[in-house]
């Protein structure tokens, strides 16, 4: 099957402007740009026909061809990363079986990630759409409280059912637990991985359904289609040991140049 990799990437973040070019520093102190980082990760995954940035800002689009991406323009009416893609796989001429988005804003994703994502979905030809989900240790569950209580937006958090369909994604840790996990204790809780294979049908439709409330409430884009009663699959994937992270606020640069140091990631 012919899959596609989409990063989509817009300057105007709303809770960090410019996010796509803020450098981050590898363990030998080279800095490179988030969308470099980004699409460094999207070209190490086995499997793709195609890796493209799509972005709607020429500052964006002059930096990422500098570094040698291909990249797709799209229009400023896009409302989240995947009306970008499924603008990106429309001005591509479509015909990809499989299309991936690959936020921009998640270097740190590896290969197998998505590797075994697109499994997931060609393995389930009942599900339109399916996104990552990573059991979290005590560390990351509690970094993920931590940013609560000081009013940041950190991880996601995913449940979901035992044929492994998504019930709900929260940018609150769910579900509730009273429990203290030591830094190395397994938890119940899973962490979102923010990227999705979908299918072109559904892609395709995504556009034109209106925003419900859960999706305005959360700013979670994958809730539009539960809302709309589309099967969303999550696909347990295994850190293996590696450290992953969103850069979701820029209190987050040091916390992954840190793992980026930890993990010898130049």
């Amino acid at each position: 099957m012919s899959t596609l990799i989409v990063i989509p990437a817009r300057f105007a973040s709303t809770r960090y402007p410019g996010k796509p070019l803020v450098e981050l520093r590898g363990a030998n102190g080279e800095a490179r740009s988030l969308i470099q980082r980004s699409w460094e990760a999207a070209m190490a995954v086995d499997g793709v026909d195609r890796v493209v940035v799509a972005t709607d800002d020429d500052r964006i689009r002059s930096a990422s061809e500098a570094f040698g991406a291909e990249v797709v323009m799209t229009s400023t009416a896009c409302r989240n990363g995947t009306e970008r893609c499924a603008e990106a796989h429309d001005a591509l001429g479509g015909g990809y079986d499989i299309i991936v988005n690959l936020q921009g804003d998640a270097p740190l994703t590896p290969h197998w990630f998505v590797e075994d994502l697109v499994r997931g979905l060609q393995d389930n030809p009942t599900a339109e759409v399916a996104t990552p989900v990573l059991k979290t240790d005590g560390a990351a569950l509690n970094g993920f409280l931590s940013d609560r209580r000081a009013g940041r937006v950190g991880g996601t958090t995913a449940v979901f059912g035992v044929d492994m369909n998504a019930l709900y994604f929260s940018k609150e840790v769910i579900p509730y637990t009273g429990q203290t996990y030591a830094d190395d204790a397994e938890t119940p809780v899973f962490h979102h991985v923010g990227v999705y294979a979908y299918r072109p049908e559904p892609l395709a439709a995504y556009p034109n359904w209106d925003m419900g409330p859960l999706e305005t409430l959360e700013g979670l884009e994958q809730l539009r289609f539960l809302e709309r009663g589309r099967q969303v699959l999550c696909v347990e994937v295994d850190g293996k040991g590696r450290k992953f992270w969103e850069l979701n606020n820029p209190e987050d640069v040091p916390r992954i140049e840190g793992m980026l140091a930890e993990m010898g990631v130049d």
